[in-house]
């Protein structure tokens, strides 16, 4: 790693800090209440272990073979990996017993294979329900309305805790728009908490990213999934 990328994730890391201090703040919150997770797609282990020494706590990743292909060079001793992207049942057997967390889980058949999974391996594996909150096409995501419902299917499933709620919501131009689907997702996170559902405990509600994490917050999130705004934009080719 170059010394001005080492200069520029400290400084981001810094400033992210700072604004997540600031957001918590105003919504009433203490800095330690918001968890800060960093997006790692496409970043070297390098890099990740390097934000990880600045005190960064928790990583995710969006795909299992980029996950296990720098599994054995992250450093868990000081950090917690998660996987924040879309989940294929057949490759679920692939991270159970490996990730603290799967934040995607939006169908019953796979919330049954993460179970299946966890028992073959002894473990027990915590998981966030996603919500398509803007009730995309091209998204996965349980919608809304269907939410208690896949709730009360999965909550007897063997060796899996669901801990809350995990949200993408649309694209939008302004703020106040984005702000509206946060704060829609924070009322569906409020009512479920309130139903006290047998083994189903809304500790967690995942939701903004770079450019949105700061309204997230005062929308409700206490986790936050940030990547380019920490390790800079990002190439996909």
């Amino acid at each position: 790693m170059t010394e001005k990328l080492s200069d520029s994730i400290r400084y981001n890391y810094q400033f992210i800090e700072e604004r997540i201090s600031e957001a918590a703040q105003k919504a009433g919150k203490r800095r330690e209440d918001i968890t800060f997770l960093a997006a790692t797609k496409t970043v070297d282990v390098e890099t990740i272990n390097f934000a990880i020494s600045l005190g960064l706590k928790y990583i995710g990743e969006n795909k299992v073979q980029e996950l296990l292909s720098k599994y054995d060079g992250y450093n868990l001793n000081d950090a917690s990996l998660q996987f924040i992207g879309h989940l294929q049942t057949n490759k679920v057997r692939q991270i159970v017993g490996k990730v603290d967390l799967i934040q995607s889980v939006d169908s019953v058949k796979l919330a049954k294979e993460i179970s299946k999974q966890s028992v073959k391996n002894n473990v027990n594996t915590d998981i966030l329900v996603e919500v398509n909150i803007g009730a995309e096409e091209n998204k996965s995501g349980v919608m809304p309305e269907m939410l208690v419902e896949l709730l009360d299917e999965i909550k007897d499933f063997e060796n899996i805790s669901v801990k809350g709620l995990m949200a993408i919501p649309p694209i939008c131009d302004s703020s106040q728009k984005i702000s509206k689907f946060f704060s829609k997702m924070n009322n569906l996170f409020i009512d479920i908490s309130g139903k006290n559902i047998d083994n189903i405990s809304m500790d967690i509600l995942s939701m903004g990213m770079s450019a949105d994490y700061y309204e997230a917050i005062l929308s409700g999130a206490n986790m936050v999934r940030i990547g380019s705004s920490l390790f800079g934009a990002r190439n996909y080719n």
